[in-house]
């Protein structure tokens, strides 16, 4: 910290009402605004991707708004306390994975999901914040980068919990995961012959990974090389979704018209491909112009991770702001079809709850990351 953090930083009596508002709420102003205005311009492209089912678009405005008191609420939380409940976070989230796999409920063929009364909720959306939080908590007080002796207990933070979702099998989630709690090792100052060497112990095993494979991830893998392989079953989704954002072309056929969204040729299209519908309705344009906020969301969650007061605070919020960009990849990636479907939902703009809430919550913790070092330099 230097001077010019404590002598440029505005009087209180300076601040307009709306930014005395936002930090007594622990809140930061950009991030909050364009979370907000990227949720507003998913729900009407929701809208658009549901052939106009309002009743769909009032539930996900009912998610959004519970998900926004959850980033609140976690806010509220400061990075010590986070600290402190990390590791019974992690230990949490791994037997409620166990449970999962012993007890969970079935659906389309996936033991995902756990139901208390009405509220039905997936484990592996805890791991996703818990994994990061682990990681950054086991690297806190220890000398970077990490040594090889730290490794092993690193792997193994990582690993597990991403088995225990593949195993469900939840191949998307599990991907995210793994994700989040690499860039936090990665952020602690990886060395690059470790880096290469995970690479090439990942190269070896890969036909091992292909062998356990269920059937249909396979056929995803060789569907991606090839779609027109199986173009009326497993390479119709990303053929449909190819078509329908190419036809957009620069501007889009507008909102609410397209033949591929809005006569049901593409599958998914309110969830996993949604961002076809996009590109289809507005365009390379419109899409670009979602992607760019999408950058500047984390841009601004890796300004306020880089400003962090403390090691465990910069490498979970550095952790969460790549999986968000991860998130974005492979979502795009897949319905443009440069990666394998993996089921991955459009951050703010997908239907769907739980991913909604454990994204919010994310975000919370990037806000209380902020305001805490608000507080320390006022």
């Amino acid at each position: 910290m230097t001077f010019s953090d404590f002598a440029f930083s505005p009087a209180r009596g300076d601040l307009t009402f709306g930014e005395r508002l936002l930090r007594r709420l622990n809140l930061d102003g950009p991030l909050l605004l364009a979370v907000a205005v990227l949720a507003l311009m998913g729900l009407a492209i929701l809208y658009g991707a549901s052939n106009e089912d309002a009743g769909m678009v009032y539930r996900q405005a009912i998610r959004l708004a519970l998900s926004f008191v959850v980033l609140l609420a976690v806010a509220q939380i400061s990075p010590q306390f986070l600290r402190l409940w990390s590791p019974w976070l992690f230990a949490l989230g791994l037997m409620l994975l166990l449970f999962t796999l012993h007890s969970g409920h079935i659906g389309r063929g996936a033991q995902r999901w756990l139901g208390f009364g009405f509220v039905r909720f997936q484990p592996s959306e805890i791991m996703k914040i818990a994994v990061p939080m682990m990681v950054a908590w086991y690297l806190h007080e220890k000398p970077l980068p990490p040594n090889w002796k730290q490794l092993l207990p690193l792997a193994a933070m990582i690993f597990i919990p991403v088995l225990l979702v593949a195993i469900e099998p939840d191949l998307g989630t599990a991907l995210l995961i793994l994700s989040a709690g690499a860039f936090s090792a990665f952020l602690a100052g990886l060395r690059w012959r470790v880096i290469l060497l995970l690479v090439v112990a990942l190269a070896i095993v890969t036909p091992i990974l292909w062998h356990f494979m269920h059937a249909y991830q396979r056929e995803r893998v060789l569907i991606f090389l090839n779609p027109q392989r199986d173009p009326l079953g497993a390479g119709y989704h990303i053929i449909q979704s190819q078509i329908a954002i190419g036809s957009g072309g620069m501007f889009g056929k507008g909102w609410l018209h397209g033949s591929q969204s809005q006569l049901d040729f593409l599958p998914e299209s309110s969830t996993d491909f949604i961002y076809a519908v996009l590109g289809e309705q507005f365009g390379f344009i419109g899409a670009l112009a979602v992607l760019a906020l999408y950058g500047f969301i984390i841009a601004r969650s890796l300004i306020i991770a880089l400003r962090a007061q403390d090691t465990y605070s910069r490498l979970l919020g550095g952790a969460l702001s790549m999986a968000l960009f991860t998130y974005v990849f492979i979502n795009s990636g897949m319905v443009s079809g440069i990666l394998p479907v993996v089921g991955v939902p459009l951050p703010l703009v997908s239907y769907g709850g739980s991913s909604l809430v454990t994204l919010m919550a994310g975000f919370g913790v990037l806000m209380s990351i902020h305001s805490h070092r608000k507080l320390v330099a006022s």
